[in-house]
Formats: structure tokens, sequence, C-alpha cells
């Protein structure tokens, strides 16, 4: 018996039953994931997929003539998630709700990305939501060992950027993530308009 991740409703499987077959290829099944989980910008995907290109690591969700391949690092943010299909005047319109896909939440195999965006999350903005800022990861470089963060809002142009870089946000990371070696900041100081401290 196959494992259910999320709930796709009968009249959502019907609807991508009919897309499926127009494909034409035999096989075809659809990919479900999200991009930047656990993040205020998650997104949740859908694509069609055959067997041969899903990952080899992706859960399979058994459906009504076809297979639904869901990315296993996306599986703790489509819990409670739904899919669902409803017919309107215009012809109709397939929804995806998950809502806890921009919930940041830390899993046994939790990448260095994971773990940094969960932290920014959870420790680091709640603690600048004050001061009307906020920091978000813009890459990982050298091997994942290095942190590029960007500030926004209040933070953007900040006196005080500096110090809450090194003595919070890095530090907080640092003694978090021990893959990490180094953090650093590409925001542009400049720009001051929004900046709490001037």
């Amino acid at each position: 018996m196959s494992e259910t991740y999320l709930t796709i409703t009968d009249s959502a499987q019907e609807y991508l039953l009919e897309l499926l077959e127009k494909q034409d290829a035999p096989g075809m099944g659809v990919r479900i994931f999200v991009e930047k989980p656990g993040t205020p910008s998650a997104e949740c995907c859908m694509a069609y997929t055959t067997a041969e290109d899903a990952q080899e690591s992706d859960k399979l969700q058994q459906l009504n003539g076809f297979q639904a391949h869901i990315e296993e690092i996306s599986v703790p943010y489509l819990v409670d998630a739904v899919i669902d299909y409803s017919k309107d005047r215009m012809g109709g319109q397939l929804t995806f709700k998950a809502p806890k896909s921009k919930m940041a939440s830390l899993h046994e195999n939790a990448t260095v990305e994971d773990r940094i965006n969960y932290y920014l999350q959870t420790e680091i903005n709640p603690q600048l939501a004050s001061h009307g800022g906020n920091i978000q990861l813009n890459q990982l470089i050298e091997d994942d060992t290095v942190a590029v963060l960007e500030f926004g809002g209040g933070c953007q142009g900040c006196g005080q950027a500096d110090a809450t870089m090194t003595e919070g946000v890095e530090k907080t990371l640092l003694e978090r993530i021990p893959e990490l070696k180094r953090v650093t900041d590409v925001t542009d100081h400049t720009v001051r308009e929004n900046a709490f401290y001037k």
C-alpha cells in the first residue's frame, strides 16, 4: 500500500490525469516539491516527470492512474498540504495549499542551507523585527562553508549593522552550524532610507 504524504483530492487527481494523458508519454507522473522551504518566500511546485527523471530519494504516492513523486526534503513542509481542483465559469482552478511550507523546521537530513534558514527564521529575524529589519541567506559558497547574507528593512544601512553581524548573527550561526567557517554580508549599506540607526 502506498504511503500518503499530502492530500490530492479526487477532483484534482482527475484533472491531473487528463493533463498527463495529453502528454502522450506512458508512465508520466507529477513531481511535487517546495522551493525555498521553511522561508517566507517558499513556493509549492508541481511538474511533469517520468520515473527515470525523478530523483531516487523521492517518496512515491500512488494516485488514481498515476504516481506522485514527492521530493524527500520537501516532505516535512507538505504535512497537511492539499491539492484541489474546482470547476468555475472560467473552466477550473487547481489550488495548492501547504500551511507548513513557510514554517521553519529542521529534520534529520537538513542541509546547511535548511539550518541557516531555520535559525534566521526562529532566532535571528524575530529579534530584528522590533527594528523593522530582517536578514536572509543570499548564497552559500566555498563548499557550503561560507554563508553570504543580506540585510533588509531597518537593518540595511543601519549604523549598528556590523555589530549585529559579528556579535549576533555570525556568532549564533557559527555556534549552531559547525560546518560553517565564516559568515559575510553583501548588503549595500550606503542605502540608508529605512535604517533603524542612521
